[in-house]
C-alpha cells in the first residue's frame, strides 16, 4: 500500500472528517463569541464601573522613550477573552448536557423482551397442558 493511498483512506474515515467540520465551525463560533463579548458585553459593563474600556485597560510598567516603545501589561484584553472563554465553555456544557439528556432518554426505554420461538411457545403449551392433569 502507497503512502498517498494509506493517508486517504485515513483522511476519509469518518472521524477525521467529523473533527475537521467540528474545528472549522468551532472556529466560526469562536469568532461570534468574541464579537459578543466585545460588542454587547463588555460596554455595558464597561459603562456600570465607570464607563471604563476594558480593552484600554493597562497597567504601564516602563514609559515610551525614544524609538522604544513603552512596556505595558494588557489586564483588559485577558479580562475580555476570560470572558470569551466562559461563554464558549457554556455554551459547549449545555451542549453537552442537551446531548447527554437525550441519550438517558434513549438508555431509559425499556426494551421489549423478544418474542417466544415456536418450540418454545409448544414447549409452554405442552407443559400447561402437562400441570392441568
Amino acid at each position: 500500500m502507497s503512502m498517498m493511498s494509506e493517508f486517504k483512506d485515513f483522511a476519509m474515515r469518518g472521524n477525521v472528517v467529523d473533527m475537521a467540520v467540528g474545528i472549522v465551525i468551532g472556529a466560526a463560533f469562536g469568532k461570534i463569541v468574541s464579537s459578543f463579548v466585545a460588542d454587547v458585553v463588555m460596554p455595558p459593563i464597561g459603562l456600570m464601573v465607570g464607563g471604563v474600556d476594558f480593552t484600554n485597560l493597562s497597567l504601564t510598567l516602563q514609559e515610551a522613550a525614544g524609538d522604544v516603545e513603552a512596556v505595558a501589561i494588557n489586564y483588559g484584553a485577558f479580562l475580555q477573552n476570560v470572558f470569551d472563554f466562559l461563554i464558549v465553555a457554556f455554551a459547549i456544557f449545555m451542549v453537552i448536557k442537551g446531548m447527554n439528556s437525550m441519550k438517558k432518554e434513549e438508555e431509559e426505554a425499556p426494551e421489549a423482551p423478544p418474542e417466544p420461538s415456536k418450540e418454545e411457545v409448544l414447549l409452554t403449551e405442552i407443559r400447561d397442558l402437562l400441570s392441568r392433569q
